[in-house]
């Protein structure tokens, strides 16, 4: 739809109406109210439409899968940064305090990305601790 179609006309909601739009528009991805508002009409003619269920229906199940896909990125992004600060961190500190030579590093993340990859992720430290005292 272009801007230039568009008809201005007049609105009667009520004003807890008026707010719940104000406060929701922008987490659409709207520019204005007015686009939320047209979007919304625009859906609820699509759910009240029986015709009109093949293009209704995957473009609802298409947006709310991909609201979801990146909800969940984002948050998994977010969790992904804050393990790689703390394993910089616990990575500081160790090479602060151990005199580790390039080969055993080498060996060690040798053994490492093996373990990983065998363990499909999961390695416990108790695991860890006993390799290292045996």
């Amino acid at each position: 739809m272009q801007e230039k179609n568009k008809r201005k006309f007049p609105l009667w909601v009520h004003p807890e109406t008026l707010e719940n739009v104000k406060g929701i528009y922008k987490k659409d991805n709207c520019k204005s109210q007015s686009e939320f508002i047209e979007k919304a009409i625009l859906f609820y003619n699509g759910y009240l439409t029986a015709e009109d269920n093949k293009k209704y229906l995957p473009q609802t199940i298409t947006s709310t899968v991909k609201g979801i896909v990146d909800d969940s990125e984002n948050r998994i992004a977010r969790l992904l940064f804050k393990m790689a600060v703390e394993m910089a961190i616990m990575m500081n500190i160790a090479a602060a305090n151990y005199e580790v030579d390039e080969q055993k590093i080498k060996e060690i993340r040798a053994r490492c990305v093996k373990e990983v990859k065998e363990s499909n992720g999961a390695i416990l430290f108790a695991d860890a601790v006993r390799y290292q005292k045996s």
